[in-house]
């Protein structure tokens, strides 16, 4: 990962948003329970998303706040998130409300607007 505009890197790493993608750029999160900043990474994501651990690191490095929605299954049965994951019926209602049609899905928001949206999985190497 590149230390000079982890950002940057993030974006090309997980590359142009998904053709099928439903998520509408340019609209509003609906209600959530934490306080939008300026620009964050909310990830998606759901039981059954298999090994997640270098898209956390991407996301992670990105130098933005990264909240954790656990939309859907077992969190018991999930391998843990780096930061404590929203849970329960209004974090599922969260994901359907956007439209998600495939977990993970990662969403790039600025001013609790959407700017860019990643569904499924990340493809390409994430290492440096």
């Amino acid at each position: 990962m590149s230390r000079h505009a982890p950002l940057v890197t993030l974006l090309l790493t997980l590359g142009l948003p998904a053709a099928n993608a439903k998520v509408r750029l340019g609209d509003t999160l609906p209600t959530h329970p934490w306080e939008s900043g300026q620009r964050e990474l909310v990830v998606i994501y759901a039981g059954g998303c298999g090994d997640m651990g270098e898209l956390w690191d991407a996301a992670l490095s990105s130098g933005l706040p990264v909240r954790a929605v656990f939309a859907e299954g077992d969190l018991g049965r999930t391998v843990g998130a780096p930061v404590q994951p929203w849970q329960g019926q209004e974090a599922t209602a969260f994901a359907r409300q956007l439209r998600v049609a495939q977990y993970p899905t990662i969403l790039l928001v600025e001013g609790g607007r959407l700017i860019n949206v990643w569904e499924g999985e990340v493809p390409g190497d994430l290492g440096e």
